[in-house]
């Protein structure tokens, strides 16, 4: 792991897993128990095999927190959902390089749009596009599940990878490059979040492991206390 870390640890609970029918309520009672993102996971049926929701869901919890909203787009084309998305209120905005026809002008656009930008890597998806267009990235997010659906186990495969991702910014920033987010999505609990922590991630998105708890805070409390026990570690 780096030394050279310019931002803070970030968990962004994935509102897949929250109770739907009182969304507001659990976007709400997640940030008081110490999120510090939403996660927003758009499915089309059509790129992954399940269908979830779209910028309407978007701009009704806007209201609702201050927090950055962080909007992945499993879509397929992914650029007509863009504008709509930063109009809704989202303040990231990911996507895979699969369902884009040109990745460099649709990780533009979501700037264009005022938003910060991501691009989205499967397991089996080479990090190779990351390669020139470093300077349009302000984040990259690794699945470490196949993404579809919410629950699945994380696949230890995904911290060989984390790492060369985590080498990858760190020569990119080393070298006078922006600072790049690396973010986790997929099977992250509070018996993991350190070793994904030891292998370079700085961001966590969470979904059944605190939506399917009682207890938010005292999720989130644990994640952090093992992702400082990990840092202190690795020094």
């Amino acid at each position: 792991m780096s030394n050279n870390e310019v931002s803070p640890i970030r968990i962004a609970p994935s509102i897949l897993s929250a109770d739907f029918a009182r969304l507001g309520e659990e976007v709400r009672d997640v940030v008081a128990a110490g999120a510090d993102w939403i996660h927003f996971d758009v499915m089309d049926n059509h790129y992954v095999p399940n269908l979830t929701i779209g910028p309407l869901v978007c701009e009704a919890i806007r209201p609702h927190v201050e927090v950055p909203i962080d909007v992945h787009l499993m879509v397929e084309p992914v650029d007509a959902l863009i504008p709509q998305f930063a109009k809704a209120g989202a303040n990231i905005i990911s996507f895979h390089p699969e369902a884009s026809r040109h990745i460099d002008r649709t990780l533009a656009l979501i700037r264009d749009q005022g938003c910060q930008a991501g691009l989205v890597f499967n397991p089996a998806t080479p990090l190779h596009y990351m390669e020139h267009v470093m300077d349009k990235l302000d984040l990259v997010l690794l699945m470490s599940v196949n993404p579809g659906f919410g629950g699945q186990a994380f696949l230890p495969s995904a911290l060989t990878k984390l790492r060369e991702a985590r080498r990858r910014i760190d020569a990119w920033q080393q070298a006078g490059g922006q600072a790049i987010l690396l973010e986790v999505d997929g099977g992250v609990k509070e018996d993991n979040i350190g070793q994904i922590r030891a292998a370079g991630a700085d961001t966590f998105v969470a979904g059944s492991a605190i939506f399917g708890q009682d207890d938010y805070a005292a999720v989130i409390q644990r994640m952090r206390a093992e992702i400082a026990t990990a840092e202190s570690r690795h020094v």
